[in-house]
């Protein structure tokens, strides 16, 4: 009689662990899915910026005469910037450390860009470029928004993978966390601001 009862409870218990597998499963499943959503909302946003900076290099360029190199490593960093894609599906840190360094590169060469705007006092005040200047503006934080939200998704899914009965769901199927995005090189220190 022992034999029945340790056979049915056996078989009790590969049936919760089948349970609970499928619902973690199918919630790991959309966890990933939301994840990889919000990636391509951030890349949505990285191509905002850089459909907008041929127009802001070529207002700038018509009032500048003696900043070639600063437009040309603008469009040169813009190039190496939209040729570095990441799919969401295979997203890891090496990949996430070279599109954040290929996105830190736009970003020097942007603000380069803009500090040089100070020495032509009429391009300042150049409507076209006023607009240009303010749409950027309103990307970087767009940008900043949708990457908060990704990194919001990501600590939710990678902290599912790392609870129970997750944990074993997650070894079983092969999902993997995802990466974050860090803090660029230098930035934990205050900018140093000269009159």
């Amino acid at each position: 009689m022992k034999l029945p009862k340790i056979a049915a409870l056996a078989i009790a218990a590969i049936g919760m662990a089948l349970a609970f597998s499928s619902c973690s499963y199918n919630s790991m499943v959309e966890a990933e899915e939301n994840v990889n959503a919000q990636w391509a909302k951030v890349e949505n946003q990285y191509q905002r910026r850089a459909d907008l900076i041929p127009n802001l290099v070529n207002t700038v360029k018509g009032y500048t005469t003696h900043e070639s190199e600063t437009l040309e490593a603008v469009t040169a960093a813009r190039a190496k910037a939209t040729q570095m894609t990441v799919d969401a599906t295979s997203l890891d840190a090496e990949s996430m450390q070279r599109f954040q360094e290929a996105q830190g590169e736009l970003s020097q060469a942007l603000g380069r860009l803009l500090s040089i705007t100070e020495n032509y006092p009429d391009l300042k005040a150049s409507q076209q470029f006023i607009e240009l200047q303010a749409q950027l503006e309103g990307t970087e934080n767009r940008i900043s928004t949708e990457r908060t939200r990704y990194s919001d998704m990501v600590a939710k899914y990678n902290a599912m993978l790392r609870k129970f009965p997750g944990i074993i769901t997650a070894k079983i199927f092969g999902f993997e966390a995802k990466p974050q995005f860090t803090a660029e090189e230098g930035s934990e220190k205050a900018p140093e601001v000269k009159f």
